[in-house]
């Protein structure tokens, strides 16, 4: 099972499809692992070209080998626009540690909208219970 953080850091996005018909649109990712849930900062205006730079942490504790990250468009007054999402695997971080920023397609309906540019660095936990002695440790039963 792997054990770890993973670290993301958001770079950018290109050739987004564009929801809004009068003004550029408003785009954030909200970025999912498993059950955990972020959201990034609203690039006001950028269009179909936003950039954010930020980062985010997750905990892997479980070997779901998927992050997803949805791409919305926030629209003031109405429900937010979907704009595509991409599913970036796991697998490669996992055996290599950190992967630079890389594209990745964005989807919608099963069709390209655009991409998506992410950086990865998986840090693994290290397993404390392995060649752990609590006896020998000297904790509680130690200061008798």
């Amino acid at each position: 099972m792997v054990q770890g953080t993973l670290e993301v850091l958001l770079v950018s996005a290109k050739g987004l499809e564009n929801t809004d018909f009068l003004c550029n649109m408003d785009p954030y990712a909200i970025l999912i692992y498993r059950t955990q849930e972020q959201k990034s900062s609203v690039a006001s205006g950028k269009g179909s070209d936003p950039e954010w730079n930020e980062s985010f942490v997750f905990t892997i504790s479980d070997n779901v080998t998927e992050l997803c990250i949805k791409l919305m468009d926030s629209d003031a007054g109405g429900g937010d626009d979907f704009v595509g999402e991409a599913k970036i695997p796991l697998e490669p971080l996992f055996a290599e540690g950190s992967l630079p920023p890389t594209v990745y397609n964005v989807v919608k309906d099963q069709e390209y909208h655009g991409e998506i540019k992410v950086g990865l660095t998986f840090t693994p936990q290290e397993n404390r219970q392995q060649g752990f002695d609590e006896e020998n440790f000297g904790g509680w039963r130690a200061s008798n």
